[in-house]
């Protein structure tokens, strides 16, 4: 059913993947402007990617193991996407006062505890499917 717990776990990452990095900063270039995902494809194309793969896992609520391989290639891709954010954060220069790192470079973490959130409970429900057959 679409009703359940990790359906809200992937809607909460289509948030995180498809609207937020879109409205906050990544980080500041030296002249002070803010870059946001929108100004570079690769960095858009892989949130969107993101937001897709979540869809597609709740698209998937009838298929237990294949929302949970949805949701595998997904960390894969958030996990990509942070360590690019980790490459680029150690390449920009910043002081202690003034720092050029923007919050949205946080997003694929939390894209990433909300996908193995979901996991989890996907792998309850499978078992709780399997525990049922064994009785039958």
């Amino acid at each position: 059913m679409i009703q359940r717990i990790q359906s809200l776990y992937l809607l909460i990452v289509v948030i995180l993947g498809g609207v937020l990095p879109f409205w906050l900063n990544l980080w500041s270039d030296a002249d002070g402007n803010a870059m946001f995902a929108k100004d570079d494809v690769f960095i858009s194309a892989a949130f969107f990617g993101s937001a897709l793969l979540a869809i597609i896992a709740i698209s998937f609520y009838k298929f237990r193991k294949k929302q949970f391989i949805a949701n595998r290639f997904n960390i894969i891709l958030n996990l990509f996407l942070l360590g690019f954010f980790v490459y680029r954060s150690l390449n920009l220069s910043g002081e202690t006062s003034v720092s050029e790192k923007g919050i949205g470079m946080l997003i694929p973490v939390f894209s990433i505890v909300f996908l193995v959130l979901a996991n989890k409970s996907i792998k309850k429900d499978e078992d709780l499917v399997k525990s049922v057959d064994r009785l039958r």
